[in-house]
C-alpha cells in the first residue's frame, strides 16, 4: 500500500476520531484495533503496522480508494431531516423505505457528519447480549467483562452523560421478537434522553402490524411508543437517478435515461451501471 494512500486513510481516521471524545473510545469502536495503532497512524509512525490492519481500519471507517459522490435524492434529503429532527427532540421513529433506496448510504453521511451518532447494522442472529455489546462498542465504549444488567447500566449512564445522543437500528426487520420486546426496555430506560429509530423495508410495518392486531406480546408496547405511525420513504425516482449519474460525472442523457430504465428503482443498480458506464462505455465513445 502507498504512503498516499495510507495518508488518506489516516486522515479518514482522524475525521473519524473526532466524532468520539477521545481517540481510546473511537479505539474502543473499531474491532481489533488498539489504541496505540491508532496513535500510530494518526502520529505518522507506520512502519510497524501491517498491511492488513491498514485494510481493517479503512473498511471499518468508511474509506474507499473508489470516488463516489453521494447525491442529495429526496429520500436522502428527507431522511436526513428527520434524523436531524429526531436527534434534536430526542425523538423515537419508525421509518420505512424500499430496498435501494439509499438508506444506509444516507446513514453512514449523517453518522460521519455529526457527533453521537450510534448505528447498529441489525443481525437475526443477535441476542440481547450481541446487541448490547453492539451498541457498546458502537459508543467507544468496551463491554469485554460485564454481565447483561452492567452492560445497559453503563449504555444508560453514557447516554444520559451526553448531549443529543441518537441510536439508529438499521435494517432492524431482522431483530428477532426477543429483541423488539428488549426495545420496549432500552427505550423505558432512556426516554427524554436520546432519540432511538428503526429503519427497515415494508417488512417491519406488516410484522409490526400483524402483531398488534393479534395483540401479541410486546407489539402494542413497542407500536405505541413509536407514536403508532411508520414514516415512508419516496423511492427512487427518475430524478434521483439523474442527480446520481450527474454527481458521479455522468451526465450524457441517453445514458442516464437508459441507467434510469434499467435500475428497477435501486440506487445499487444505478451504481454498478454508473462504473461500468465510465469504465467500458465512455472510454470507446472518446476513442471513437
Amino acid at each position: 500500500m502507498e504512503n498516499l494512500q495510507k495518508q488518506k486513510i489516516t486522515d479518514k481516521l482522524a475525521a473519524y476520531c473526532e466524532r468520539y471524545e477521545s481517540r481510546n473510545r473511537a479505539a474502543n469502536s473499531l474491532r481489533n484495533v488498539s489504541a496505540a495503532t491508532v496513535t500510530q497512524m494518526l502520529n505518522g509512525k507506520w512502519e510497524q503496522i501491517r498491511e492488513e490492519m491498514w485494510r481493517n481500519v479503512a473498511a471499518q471507517i468508511g474509506y474507499s480508494s473508489d470516488v463516489w459522490n453521494i447525491a442529495e435524492t429526496r429520500d436522502f434529503k428527507l431522511l436526513t431531516q428527520i434524523l436531524r429532527y429526531s436527534q434534536e427532540k430526542s425523538k423515537v421513529s419508525f421509518i420505512i423505505g424500499d430496498a435501494g433506496s439509499g438508506k444506509t448510504e444516507t446513514i453512514q453521511h449523517f453518522q460521519a457528519e455529526n457527533k453521537r451518532v450510534y448505528v447498529l447494522k441489525c443481525n437475526d442472529f443477535w441476542n440481547r447480549k450481541t446487541f448490547l455489546g453492539e451498541l457498546l462498542q458502537s459508543m467507544g465504549v468496551d463491554a469485554g467483562g460485564y454481565t447483561m444488567y452492567e452492560m445497559m447500566g453503563v449504555i444508560v449512564q453514557h447516554v444520559k452523560r451526553q448531549a443529543n445522543p441518537i441510536i439508529i437500528l438499521d435494517e432492524a426487520d431482522k431483530l428477532s421478537d426477543q429483541l423488539l420486546y428488549f426495545f420496549i426496555t432500552l427505550y423505558n430506560n432512556l426516554q427524554d434522553h436520546c432519540s432511538i429509530i428503526m429503519i427497515a423495508t415494508d417488512y417491519l410495518k406488516i410484522r409490526m402490524e400483524r402483531g398488534v392486531t393479534r395483540k401479541k406480546k410486546g407489539y402494542p408496547e413497542i407500536y405505541s411508543r413509536g407514536g403508532k405511525k411508520f414514516i415512508r420513504l419516496k423511492g427512487v425516482g427518475s430524478s434521483d437517478v439523474r442527480k446520481v449519474c450527474i454527481a458521479n460525472g455522468v451526465e450524457d442523457q441517453a445514458a442516464i435515461k437508459e441507467i434510469y430504465e434499467d435500475c428497477d428503482s435501486d440506487l445499487r443498480r444505478v451504481k454498478e451501471k454508473i462504473k461500468a458506464y465510465k469504465e467500458f462505455v465512455e472510454p470507446a465513445q472518446t476513442v471513437n
